[in-house]
């Protein structure tokens, strides 16, 4: 069972609470898929329409969290986008897997894509080494 809490990016599978260890064939069979994306939102209005309309849709939403909802999306188009994109939807066609668990957050932010803190070959908290200096300066 998948249980989303909605707008706030966390999708997880529903489990009991005894926790065992796994074994290594149990383990291989996880993989962490990271994935990093920048949006660019052309119609804010209808980034937000589309959140509302979702909200409105969603039955089993408590009228207290759908208030709460309704004005986070309203005032943050981030916040509408974390209520539209689902990983669920992005895993959901690909054979031979099953969502364990999701976890996802949206924010604005200041995008330079000439900038190399932008450079996507570069993991977070990675050093640049001098060959990839070189790199950037001659693209």
């Amino acid at each position: 069972m998948l249980v989303n809490s909605a707008g706030h990016g966390k999708v997880t599978v529903a489990m009991g609470s005894t926790l065992r260890g796994m074994s290594t064939e149990e383990t291989a069979r996880y993989v962490r898929l990271r994935v990093d994306l920048i949006l660019e939102v052309d119609d804010a209005d209808a980034v937000i329409g589309a959140a509302l309309e979702r909200i409105a849709a969603d039955e089993d939403m408590p009228g207290d969290e759908r208030d709460h909802a309704e004005s986070a999306v309203t005032e943050d188009t981030a916040e509408a986008l974390a209520y539209l994109v689902d990983p669920f939807d992005l895993v959901s066609e690909v054979p031979g897997v099953e969502l364990a668990q999701a976890s996802w957050s949206s924010e604005q932010i200041d995008y330079d894509p000439d900038s190399p803190d932008w450079d996507l070959d570069v993991e977070d908290g990675e050093e640049r080494d001098a060959d990839d200096e070189a790199e950037v300066d001659r693209a």
